[in-house]
């Protein structure tokens, strides 16, 4: 049986006496590919903020590689491993794409201030190597040739994919993308699924995923967690949820 690389216990988290997330309870295996859905203001990123450590939970624990990282600084964990992107890009939108990428190898720098300030010693080992690698990872999102572009300047697709390279630069063990395809026509989003489920391969890589759009979901995930203002309504393959009246009610409204 697969190990499991996230889990979270219980976890629930009040705004001003407003539950934004209820009870939350799920399990990530190592190399699994896993969906977070739900309608408008259902949890899904509040959620990815209380798992990466944007806010600390009110009540329950988030164990990440068999360590409990609740409340830990977002710094912190990812160190140990976590990258996500966001529902609104933030890039370093004033930077090359190549800078965006290399500042996220800064946890793998072995030079200190005084090598870099005279550019001697590991200064150039480490930038010479840095350069490589994030050119390969441009590559591999279809931006090498783009490099020297400033970033705001890519168009919204560009910048999505962007994002995921300098995510992936941080050597991640657990990956978590929060509406990845969002504002892409049907063939990014479709060359997008294809990519996600090629990096989970070739990366070993595990992954959660916010989406909106059901076909994407449907195509790469195994399992799905459904939420809708902050509870967790259905957990399941995709057919099951399809089929799920939970989630067809939270969806398209009316009874079970």
């Amino acid at each position: 049986m697969a190990e499991s690389i996230l889990k979270c216990s219980n976890v629930s988290i009040v705004f001003g006496g407003l539950t934004a997330v209820d009870d939350f309870n799920m399990y990530i295996n190592e190399g699994e590919l896993i969906g977070l859905i739900g309608p408008n203001g259902a949890g899904k990123t509040t959620a990815f903020n209380l798992l990466t450590g944007v806010y600390a939970p009110t009540s329950g624990t988030i164990e990440f590689c068999g360590e409990n990282v609740t409340g830990m600084k977002p710094s912190d964990i990812t160190a140990r491993g976590m990258a996500r992107t966001f529902q609104n890009i933030r890039l370093f939108s004033e930077l090359s794409v190549l800078d965006n990428v290399k500042i996220a190898f800064h946890k793998h720098i072995r030079y200190n201030l005084l090598e870099a300030a005279l550019r001697i010693g590991r200064y150039m080992e480490d930038e010479i190597r840095t350069d490589i690698e994030a050119h390969k990872l441009l590559k591999i999102f279809g931006l090498d040739d783009l490099a020297g572009e400033t970033a705001k300047n890519l168009p919204y697709g560009a910048q999505r994919r962007l994002e995921i390279a300098r995510a992936l630069a941080t050597g991640p063990k657990l990956l978590l993308l929060d509406e990845p395809a969002a504002g892409m026509n049907p063939q990014e989003t479709q060359d997008l699924m294809n990519l996600i489920a090629w990096l989970r391969k070739e990366f070993k890589m595990t992954i959660l995923l916010i989406e909106h759009d059901m076909s994407l979901v449907m195509g790469i995930c195994e399992r799905i967690y459904v939420l809708e203002y902050g509870k967790t309504i259905a957990m399941g393959g995709p057919a099951e949820i399809q089929k799920d009246p939970h989630v067809i009610r939270a969806y398209l409204g009316g009874d079970d």
